[in-house]
């Protein structure tokens, strides 16, 4: 089981870690990570590790079997032994702007307030599909909607419900395609604001800014449409 370091700290650069398993494809699993692996529509961080003899450039990191965590080279390299203690250092520029994407993501489900079918993130821009039957009808008020929402200052906070509390309230799963991992008993939720001045909060697993103003100005892309009653809305940072 890998300990997840990015649910502790997303803000966290480098840290320590030990080589716990190399798997048949030439991944390197650790015992505790920076990493945050694809998911939930967010790519797996890149970076590097280090230790006494190598560094090995890491491409992207996936789940693996259980709570694993594979971190996967880039190119064909000598890998970190077994037991070997390593320097873990991730590409901070990316996953920074990833977490500034997927927070105003957050966002954009409030001021289209509709099922959420699928999304995606990249550094500079990102999309959610929703139940959509007809385009919204001005999509820069849309956007201006957005940019008060983010020049709000809202603090970005999680905490955790139990399953039972979730069945309590569905209203809290906006996405249709994907539902919350369950099964460890507690399910991580997001929070943009606070009490009364909550603006979002549905389940979770991905990074995120600590405040909205750090997402910046977003510009509204184009609108698709992906059949009869699903479109597709993108945004990008300026």
């Amino acid at each position: 089981m890998t300990e997840l370091l990015f649910r502790q700290d997303a803000y966290l650069r480098e840290a320590p870690a030990t080589v716990t398993a190399i798997t048949s494809e030439g991944g390197v699993i650790l015992d505790q990570t920076l990493f945050y692996p694809t998911s939930g529509g967010q790519p797996g961080d890149s970076g590097t590790l280090s230790w006494d003899g190598g560094t090995l450039e890491i491409a992207t990191t996936v789940k693996g079997e259980g709570d694993d965590v594979v971190h996967l080279p880039a190119t064909p390299s000598p890998l970190p032994p077994i037991g070997a203690e390593v320097t873990q250092k991730l590409n901070w520029d990316r996953r920074y702007r990833h977490m500034r994407v997927h927070t105003a993501l957050h966002l954009l489900s409030v001021v289209i307030p509709l099922p959420v079918s699928g999304g995606a993130i990249s550094t500079e821009k990102g999309r959610l599909d929703f139940d959509m039957p007809d385009a919204p009808e001005d999509k820069e008020v849309l956007a201006a909607d957005l940019n008060r929402l983010i020049a709000c200052n809202m603090d970005v906070r999680e905490e955790w419900i139990t399953d039972a509390e979730l069945d309590a309230q569905p209203d809290l799963v906006k996405t249709m395609s994907v539902q919350p991992p369950r099964g460890s008993g507690k399910i991580r939720l997001i929070r943009i604001g606070v009490g009364a001045e909550t603006a979002d909060l549905q389940p979770c697993g991905g990074t995120h800014v600590a405040n909205t103003d750090e997402i910046g100005q977003i510009r509204l892309g184009k609108i698709e449409k992906k059949g009869r009653q699903n479109r597709r809305v993108y945004l990008h940072l300026e």
